[in-house]
């Protein structure tokens, strides 16, 4: 079986994997009635240290764990077994959290007896379904299983049900430099506020500009386009004819965001070039299956 077999199989298994999470023996939690394998002890159960989601918003957790208190923990945490009677989290440490919050001794949970692997799959997939992610958590998630396990953005693609160039885009946000990914991380900037800025040549600066103005997202963009236009313009010790239009760029950009490589284009008289960069043979790969389709 080649693996691109193989991953397309696995994804469906993993879907398969979380559909049956609802598919359980109901337990009493004495405030509602859950679908849970099981009660335990609270402290039996710890973080997934590999969990993409990095962000728990204060405010939210004390909102859901008043909620818990008045009704329990409707939907149970999905764990799997790391030893005598200890639990590690694969998908709702957030409801874990405000558990704490709330003084709960016992927690209902799901116990799936998985490997590294996919127990960080079902997490990117179940916060990814959710929208409980910020764009760069999800970003780092998939750089995650790229680089640990292998896969291409159309593998993830089809496993969380998302198009090649969502993962794409989402995995240019990580070019950008730690003071961005810190506003991204804080919600002050959005992806699309943030994806304007990758090929700018001071991302941080234009990002400190965009928050302090409350700049949408359109605003943004005609700030990089300007920016971008400016970086090719002052190059006067290049002959005229090899510089290139505002449209040239433009273009380049829009290839860029729909391959998530670096892609340039290059006029010569009625012809030219396009050069597509690639940094594995991944990476090749992928350009050789999208080439196919056409």
């Amino acid at each position: 079986m080649n693996d691109d077999m193989s991953k397309r199989r696995l994804g469906r298994g993993l879907a398969a994997l979380i559909g049956e999470m609802d598919q359980t023996t109901p337990v009493d939690t004495g405030r509602s009635l859950v679908s849970a394998d099981r009660l335990v002890p609270i402290e039996f159960v710890s973080r997934n240290p590999r969990n993409p989601r990095r962000h728990f918003d204060d405010s939210e957790l004390h909102d859901l764990a008043s909620s818990i208190r008045q009704h329990g923990i409707v939907q149970p945490i999905v764990v799997r077994t790391i030893g005598t009677e200890r639990y590690e989290i694969i998908a709702g440490e957030r409801r874990w959290r405000a558990a704490q919050l709330a003084g709960l001794v016992e927690i209902p949970v799901i116990v799936r007896d998985v490997d590294d692997k996919t127990a960080l799959e079902i997490a990117i997939v179940e916060n990814v379904q959710r929208a409980d992610l910020n764009a760069l958590e999800e970003a780092l998630g998939y750089e995650q299983l790229i680089a640990e396990y292998g896969y291409t953005q159309n593998d993830l693609g089809e496993i969380i049900g998302k198009s090649r160039s969502h993962v794409a885009n989402s995995l240019r946000l990580l070019k950008l430099p730690d003071p961005v990914r810190d506003m991204l991380a804080a919600g002050s900037l959005s992806a699309g506020h943030a994806r304007a800025l990758v090929s700018t040549s001071d991302p941080a600066a234009l990002a400190r500009t965009i928050v302090s103005k409350g700049m949408s997202v359109r605003d943004a963009e005609r700030l990089a386009q300007h920016d971008i236009k400016q970086q090719s313009a002052p190059q006067m010790m290049a002959p005229a004819r090899d510089q290139k239009d505002s449209d040239t760029l433009a273009l380049e950009r829009t290839l860029s965001d729909a391959l998530g490589l670096e892609v340039a284009i290059n006029h010569k008289g009625s012809g030219g070039q396009v050069r597509i960069n690639y940094k594995s043979l991944e990476q090749l790969e992928e350009i050789c299956r999208l080439l196919e389709r056409h």
